[in-house]
């Protein structure tokens, strides 16, 4: 028997898809969500504080794996010369500093540009002892977790803060979200 009592809708499930009002995609309301809130500077602070982040936290897995000899490659060396991460940072800062100087209009503001100035500073700041002491104390014990830890943490409370509404609305849409399409399907189950 078919109906509502056992949980089968009698014109079959795909019928019961079809008839019911297409509601929007949670990645369409976040959308939304931004471009209500989100200037396009607001959007690059994201982009840079997300990248800064994320080099940040790819960089240090990728450090302690080489010393820790469990990724299959080593050290970036030339001429028998080893090349220490905020090299690539300063070189990558240094092009984004020719882009701002040239005045490119649509590099301005370019999602591209926000996250490899996120990444160059992050390789940057990464190995900041070494830059102030001249001397690779990188790996010295002193300090070494409570400086990780604070990046992270920095890193995370940038890309909340730069725009918290928006991060606000994001969740709020997220949760209305779940709850209906929970609600659906819990309707759609009895």
């Amino acid at each position: 028997m078919s109906g509502p009592r056992t949980g089968v809708h009698p014109l079959g499930a795909e019928s019961a898809r079809r008839s019911a009002p297409a509601r929007p995609r949670l990645i369409d309301r976040w959308r939304q969500t931004a471009d209500r809130n989100l200037t396009p500077t607001k959007r690059s602070l994201i982009v840079t504080w997300a990248s800064f982040g994320t080099t940040w936290g790819t960089v240090r897995l990728i450090t302690h794996g080489i010393r820790g000899g469990w990724l299959p490659w080593g050290n970036i060396s030339a001429g028998g010369r080893h090349l220490h991460h905020y090299n690539i940072g300063i070189a990558t800062l240094a092009a984004i500093g020719m882009i701002a100087v040239r005045g490119d209009e649509r590099a301005v503001g370019h999602p591209g540009v926000a996250a490899a100035y996120g990444a160059g500073t992050a390789l940057i700041t990464d190995e900041f002892a070494l830059l102030l002491d001249l001397q690779d104390v990188y790996w010295a014990k002193q300090g070494r977790l409570s400086v990780d830890v604070s990046l992270g943490v920095l890193a995370a409370l940038g890309t909340y803060l730069t725009a918290k509404p928006f991060w606000d609305e994001i969740a709020k849409v997220t949760r209305h979200h779940i709850a209906a399409v929970a609600k659906r399907d819990l309707a759609s189950a009895t």
